[in-house]
């Protein structure tokens, strides 16, 4: 493993609610001084989970204290159900006990389900408390950690009750990656695929030609690909922080994505093979809609499938997922937008497309994987 404790920083411009995401391998140690900078009160609740406190939640806490921060650690279980209503509320409990105030912050030290509930948690505790996002997933990384997106699931769909409420820093340590187990590090380059699709054609080649040395983690390599990731999103969060408008090609693949997670009740699919599986949705319906070209394509699935990512859904029920997608959160006006790609680079916002064509493409992914 490279050691480094050089950092590189993105900024999110959003005016005075402007953060910077600090991107480095080995810098986990220097946090505490990062946080102190923030000018957050002297206690902090760090939200995780059991085996990401096993790793990293000692290191955390020592680098706090070193710091002068008192720390309180509230561990949630791992996975996807527990992004719950009723995980918030013991959160709620914890940070109340522990007496957490508006001047104390909320840090996530995990993946992207840690990163929405503690998020959702300082969202809404005492109407807002400071909130730092230290992801340790290349999901997380790459997305959920930028943003300000932040949820907890209902049973009936994905992020139905959340908010909009932007970190005051992120900090990624690539080296976090290391412990990470592989499927979950495919899962993220889904959302690193989509940013070469949705904006950066360069950065899409550039994942074609380096394909290698980004599943081997070279660890520059890892880093240009979470910094590019995080500049892209940046960029379109400055832009468009509530999704009015052109961040919703951020959304691209999630569609469908949602809905194949919802019907397998979050088991079967973690979110990024379900992202990946929307893509592919997406771009099908594109060629069939007249936008994508046939080799663009042929591309966008060659570079899925070389980062064993999955391209079908299994033997999910056609109408249910039609059915499931209907009632996703950026359904307007009982209307489904879709994000399709027009090429590799430039995706454009679909307001509807025909249940036939809808048909069509999904059944070229039934039983498929």
């Amino acid at each position: 493993m490279e050691k480094s404790k050089s950092i590189t920083t993105v900024k999110v411009d959003l005016g005075p609610k402007s953060y910077p995401i600090h991107i480095g391998a080995n810098i986990l140690p220097g946090l505490g001084d990062y946080v102190k900078r923030l000018g957050v009160g002297s206690r902090i609740m760090v939200v995780t989970n059991p085996t990401v406190g096993a790793l990293y939640g000692r290191q955390v806490s020592d680098s706090l204290e070193a710091a002068g921060f008192e720390t309180i650690v509230a561990e949630v279980p791992d996975g996807e159900k527990y992004k719950s209503l009723e995980s918030a509320a013991l959160l709620y409990d914890t940070a109340f006990t522990g007496g957490l105030d508006r001047s104390n912050a909320v840090l996530a030290l995990g993946g992207g389900v840690i990163g929405d509930l503690a998020g959702f948690i300082a969202a809404t505790y005492m109407r807002g408390v400071p909130f730092i996002q230290v992801p340790t997933t290349l999901l997380a990384q790459v997305d959920s950690s930028v943003g300000g997106k932040v949820a907890v699931n209902h049973p009936r769909g994905k992020n139905i009750i959340g908010a909009f409420y932007q970190p005051r820093m992120v900090f990624s340590d690539i080296n976090t990656l290391y412990t990470l187990e592989d499927r979950q590090f495919r899962a993220g380059m889904a959302e690193v695929i989509k940013y070469g699709i949705i904006r950066d054609r360069d950065f899409f080649t550039f994942l074609e030609r380096e394909a290698p040395a980004v599943r081997q983690l070279h660890i520059g390599t890892v880093i240009r690909v979470v910094e590019t990731s995080c500049r892209i999103k940046a960029e379109i969060v400055a832009e468009d922080e509530t999704e009015q408008g052109i961040r919703a090609i951020l959304n691209l693949g999630h569609t469908f994505g949602h809905a194949y997670e919802a019907l397998t009740g979050y088991s079967e699919f973690v979110h990024g093979e379900a992202v990946a599986i929307g893509m592919v949705s997406a771009a099908r319906a594109a060629v069939k809609t007249g936008l994508l070209p046939e080799p663009d394509l042929a591309r966008i699935e060659r570079l899925i499938a070389t980062y064993g990512l999955p391209c079908g859904f299994g033997n999910l029920d056609i109408a249910e997922i039609i059915e499931s997608m209907y009632h996703d959160k950026k359904a307007v006006g009982g209307k489904v937008r879709y994000v399709l790609p027009e090429t590799i680079g430039r995706a454009a916002i679909v307001p509807e497309i025909s249940h036939e064509i809808l048909k069509n493409v999904l059944q070229g992914q039934q039983n498929q994987v």
